[in-house]
């Protein structure tokens, strides 16, 4: 057998992070303290820090001050967004959130990951599109350059790893699409 990874050569480059390491390093700083221990109802301060830091950030956005954010500069979210506690949102790559969607607690959205081919395990981005209206429940796992259509439903503990069509309630290991969402009309 050879060898299959080499990781004293490893180092991250410059410009995958999109801001200087400083920058990083500042970011994941004022994560820790001022956002993290900010109380909950200062949603208003979350989202300025947030988007001081290059996140694009709608109108009536919620996050919770426990969710967590690799690279903000990579995130967009629409309007009226919830984004519940402990959630990750590995931001290797671009994040798109659309308008009036919600990530449940402890849910991981990862937009990167490591190439298991490479002796030098190279990291690699692919970004991840979650349309409107879109409920992702708890503990789900949304893998790298995947996306999901408008409307669906993601129920908790299930493992995307495909994209997924919209207006379904898919859930599974992996998410597969289950059945059509219905809308009880007002």
């Amino acid at each position: 057998m050879g060898q299959f990874q080499e990781l004293g050569h490893v180092k991250p480059d410059k410009e995958f992070r999109g801001r200087s390491a400083f920058i990083v390093q500042l970011w994941w700083i004022v994560q820790g303290t001022l956002f993290a221990w900010s109380p909950q109802f200062l949603y208003g301060w979350r989202n300025f820090l947030l988007r001081s830091f290059g996140a694009k950030i709608g109108n009536h956005v919620r996050i919770r001050p426990s969710a967590r954010f690799t690279y903000p500069w990579k995130v967009s979210m629409g309007d009226y967004c919830r984004i519940g506690d402990n959630t990750i949102l590995y931001s290797l790559g671009e994040i798109s959130l659309g308008n009036h969607t919600v990530i449940s607690q402890q849910s991981y959205i990862c937009a990167g990951s490591h190439d298991y081919t490479s002796v030098t395990f190279d990291l690699y981005a692919s970004p991840v599109k979650i349309a409107d209206q879109v409920w992702v429940a708890a503990d789900v796992f949304i893998a790298p350059g995947v996306s999901i259509g408008t409307g669906s439903v993601i129920g908790a503990r299930s493992t995307v790893l495909e994209d997924l069509p919209g207006g379904m309630i898919c859930y599974g290991n992996p998410a597969k699409p289950m059945k059509r969402r219905e809308v009880k009309e007002r």
